[in-house]
């Protein structure tokens, strides 16, 4: 018994599945000049040329002399209902924090407590907040403020944050 062989033929369109004796697999051909090839052109399809091409082109140049003629066109300006951005008032006056700036740590400790006021409450930035935050641990670590309770002559000095009267909403 012969042993049949299945190929793939290649037809114009498609490839298709077929059993093939192998007495003739010698003698058949395929007879397609369809040579599938990424990036070349297979067909030979004309297609029409626009029409309206140099009614385009009239278009732009009426558009362009009109934008340069109009004095009636919208100017370019910011938003107006637009909220100013908040800037942190050590950043806007260029101040970096110190640990033996005793007077402007002070201005972020409640005088009651001896707790840090939250960022929420200073309206400092992320970077400035912490880096008061390491500058009064450092303060109190070694020993230049007090624990629990403002010092007398700091009491009265002018208030950079209300705690009363937060800047940003907070859920507690």
């Amino acid at each position: 018994m012969m042993p049949v062989l299945r190929t793939l033929t290649r037809s114009r369109c498609a490839f298709s599945l077929s059993a093939v004796n192998p007495s003739v697999l010698v003698s058949s051909t395929i007879k397609s000049n369809y040579v599938p090839v990424r990036g070349v052109k297979t067909t030979d399809t004309v297609h029409p040329v626009p029409v309206f091409d140099e009614d385009e082109k009239v278009l732009k140049k009426v558009l362009e002399e009109r934008l340069q003629d109009s004095e009636d066109l919208p100017i370019g300006m910011d938003n107006p209902y637009e909220k100013p951005k908040k800037v942190c008032i050590l950043c806007e006056h260029g101040i970096t924090p110190d640990y033996k700036n005793i007077k402007l740590l002070y201005q972020f400790v409640s005088p009651y407590t001896g707790m840090r006021y939250e960022r929420h409450v200073t309206g400092l930035c992320k970077k400035k907040q912490e880096q008061v935050e390491l500058a009064i641990n450092t303060a109190l670590r070694i020993g230049l403020m007090s624990n629990y309770l403002k010092e007398v002559e700091f009491i009265k000095d002018p208030k950079l944050c209300d705690p009363e009267r937060p800047l940003r909403p907070h859920k507690y």
